[in-house]
């Protein structure tokens, strides 16, 4: 007998404790089929709703009873996913507390996690609940009835996302970012960390195709056969001249086998010349016949006829011809044209299209900065999709310039042909982990994607401080980069955007590190030892003094460092707030770690005076400039 229970979605009954805006960011069905949850990182909660966007008071359950549910004693956390369990007798969300993220049940029972927990995923059977520790880097397995943590799996660099394969034997864990040294030029690309769900051990890191980075979204087959997974794939090692048929970034599905975890192939998701820029959620429709990918900067939908896909992966493989382009499965991840006729592209109007998650025949895709629910009837190419407002209303933009900004920093519809945005190269405002040859200094010289964080107080801006702040960078960004001249007003915004950007809690400043970073503080300011403070100024933002003959910016320095073209170039000297998070480092991303800058490419002492540090004094500095 079917039960009819009341639910409240905020706190108990306190929906008074409501954000001004949901931010709804992801999306799932619930067991049944018959309803939606959504996680509104921006209200900190999972709200329940039919698929006309309402949000139910009651819930019709036949398996289970319902629940009440909410942050207790932390309203205002951002929810980073919510799911159930396959049985629907439980409900599991994490919420993004730094240091100290949280698990939590359909009773509001909570575990501390680790860093930016992220997407909980539930095992087949409902015994156990995987999540991703985005900034920990690694992976955990939960008891689902006691919440007792059970194992920790380490992933590789900002994991946030696992899908499980057939029968949930192995979990699949995406890494946003490359882990790789970015010079000398080679092979620099995200990974997919596999994980054996029974003993918790890594079986494998596989490298996505060069260039892979952003990867934000992955999920199954209803039958667990195949992993699917979104990317930015950038073409790196071409100089920025143009963006046509995607010579700076394409958009990319990478397919991953979910029975022995070996990697399949990688479609690009673009035309031709109709970029479909920042891929976000991908879903695949409970028959199995459709997968749908949506594209947070071109602001639209891919629909996929999953079958035809792999009949043409399938003959790839085999050697067989398929397009003009892919003669081989090597040939796949640089052909535009391989899902030709077999997919077409519905248009979102609302800001920030994220989550997706498929019926048979209808999508629903939430988008971020309007609050807003689309439905999609794919099936039928003539029906427009269906537009709700979440909150009542859709987000009026214009009366918040820092919300713009941040919508407009990841929007890519102004871009020629929709290819990108900033935050193709700037995920979060931060870097993609790669070298790029931009124009503003010659050809033939790549340099790091830098971190937009802390620019506005930090002038100069670009590595070789060419661009005298931040505004000046935005500007020529949108001009040079996107091929647009943005209008002042949006420039402000974007200029808002970045300056209200707040730092992460660096994963190294936990209690159990005091002693040690305690240590490497004191190194750090030693002029007799490390001497790093005397340009890396802690009242400064770790960065260096005002230039005396600049009083607009800091000092530039030539430490050494420069090669070729670059011999004798002097360099700005990056913040080391959060500089935990943007390796590799120097100009040309040669050190893949700290201790990598501070040991190696250091011989000189030019560059602090490290030489004479012991191993131990090393890694209590390293570890001290991490907790920045």
């Amino acid at each position: 007998m079917k039960r009819l229970l009341t639910i409240a979605c905020v706190l108990g009954m306190a929906s008074w404790l409501q954000a001004e805006y949901l931010l709804p960011e992801t999306i799932s069905l619930t067991p049944d089929g018959k309803a939606l949850i959504i996680g509104e990182k921006g209200a900190g909660k999972v709200s329940i709703r039919d698929f006309s966007g309402k949000e139910l008071e009651t819930y019709e359950a036949s398996t289970a009873p319902w629940w009440t549910f909410g942050l207790g004693d932390h309203p205002n956390l951002p929810v980073t996913g919510a799911t159930m369990s396959p049985d629907g007798s439980d409900l599991f969300y994490t919420a993004d507390n730094g240091n100290a993220g949280r698990l939590y049940n359909k009773a509001g029972k909570f575990v501390v996690t680790g860093n930016c927990p992220m997407t909980p995923t539930v095992s087949p059977d409902g015994k156990y609940v995987y999540v991703c520790n985005r900034f920990d880097n690694n992976v955990q397995k939960y008891d689902a009835k006691t919440l007792k943590l059970l194992a920790t799996a380490p992933a590789l660099r900002e994991a946030n996302g696992c899908a499980l394969g057939k029968d949930g034997k192995l979990l699949f864990v995406i890494n946003l970012l490359p882990t790789d040294a970015a010079e000398p030029v080679g092979y620099v690309a995200a990974k997919v960390t596999v994980v054996d769900t029974e003993t918790f051990k890594v079986i494998d890191n596989i490298h996505l195709p060069d260039g892979s980075t952003g990867v934000r979204a992955v999920t199954a087959s209803p039958d667990g056969k195949y992993i699917y997974l979104t990317h930015t794939q950038a073409r790196y090692q071409l100089p920025t001249t143009q963006l046509e048929r995607g010579w700076m970034n394409t958009a990319a599905l990478s397919v991953f086998n979910g029975e022995t975890g070996k990697y399949v192939n990688t479609v690009l998701l673009d035309d031709v010349d109709l970029g479909a820029a920042n891929p976000w959620g991908v879903s695949v429709s409970p028959d199995g016949k459709w997968l749908l990918v949506a594209h947070a900067g071109s602001r639209d939908v891919n629909v996929i006829d999953r079958v035809k896909m792999h009949e043409r992966l399938d003959k790839v493989a085999a050697g067989i011809k398929v397009t003009e382009v892919s003669l081989s499965a090597a040939d796949v991840h640089n052909d535009l044209s391989f899902l030709s006729g077999i997919r077409f592209r519905v248009s979102v109007t609302p800001d920030g299209p994220r989550g997706i998650v498929a019926t048979n025949d209808k999508a629903y895709v939430v988008c971020y900065f309007a609050d807003a629910l689309v439905e999609i009837p794919f099936t039928d190419r003539v029906v427009k999709p269906t537009t709700i407002a979440l909150n009542g209303e859709l987000i009026d933009l214009s009366k918040d310039p820092v919300l713009r900004g941040e919508m407009l920093f990841n929007d890519g519809t102004k871009c020629f042909q929709l290819w990108q945005s900033c935050a193709s190269c700037h995920p979060d405002g931060r870097i993609d982990g790669l070298n790029w040859d931009l124009m503003n200094d010659g050809i033939g010289n790549p340099k790091q994607t830098k971190s937009l964080f802390l620019s506005r107080w930090t002038p100069p801006t670009m590595i070789t401080g060419i661009r005298k702040d931040m505004f000046h960078c935005n500007r020529a960004g949108f001009h040079h980069i996107q091929f647009y001249d943005a209008v002042e007003e949006d420039a402000k915004c974007v200029d808002a955007y970045v300056m209200s950007m707040k730092p992460v809690v660096s994963p190294y400043a936990r209690e159990e590190n005091a002693e040690a970073i305690a240590r490497g503080k004191a190194i750090f300011m030693d002029p007799n030892k490390a001497d790093c403070a005397s340009c890396h100024m802690p009242d400064h933002y770790f960065t260096a003094a005002v230039d005396p003959e600049d009083g607009s910016k800091s000092k530039v320095y030539d430490l050494g460092l420069g090669t070729g073209e670059e011999l004798g170039q002097t360099f700005d000297v990056p913040t080391l707030n959060e500089v935990w998070r943007t390796a590799p480092y120097l100009y040309d991303g040669r050190a893949a770690s700290m201790l990598a800058v501070l040991k190696d490419w250091n011989k000189a002492d030019q560059h602090g005076i490290t030489t004479d540090l012991t191993e131990q004094e090393l890694k209590d500095l390293e570890l001290y400039i991490l907790s920045l």
